[in-house]
């Protein structure tokens, strides 16, 4: 993706495009879906020239989590993937390799939520399925 497109993303959601933003939306959404943690993205950002600090990032991918860019995936011991699609979807994570993959549309189902306190809706359900290898697969 380009600066450019970066840019038009950002004021669509109502974000600032700063210098930051722009940078790491270009690398973000340019290679269409994707899974990553904000060490990933700041590697990436390093790798790419782009000088700015770790926090910078997370700060960054929290902004864009909240103006509904990208949706943040929690793991194990508060670890979270940041994702670049948006829509309604369940995870699988592969211990192993500490990596998330999508659940095919469709292929599972969440029912008998229980109500929310009072003054609570329920925005999201996020279903992440641990995985292991149990010697038998390839």
């Amino acid at each position: 993706m380009s600066p450019a497109g970066a840019c038009a993303i950002l004021k669509q959601a109502g974000l600032r495009p700063t210098r930051q933003r722009i940078a790491l939306g270009t690398l973000l959404f340019g290679e269409g879906h994707r899974h990553l943690t904000a060490d990933d993205l700041h590697l990436e950002a390093i790798d790419e020239g782009i000088s700015l600090s770790l926090a910078t990032v997370y700060n960054t991918l929290s902004q864009f989590d909240e103006a509904g860019l990208i949706r943040k995936v929690s793991v194990s011991g508060g670890k979270a993937y940041y994702d670049t699609d948006t829509g309604d979807h369940h995870h699988f994570y592969i211990e192993a390799e500490d990596r998330i993959i999508d659940i095919e549309p469709g292929r599972i189902g969440v029912g008998g939520l229980p109500a929310p306190p009072a003054g609570y809706e329920i925005t999201k359900v996020d279903v992440v399925v641990r995985l292991r290898r149990n010697g038998t697969g390839p």
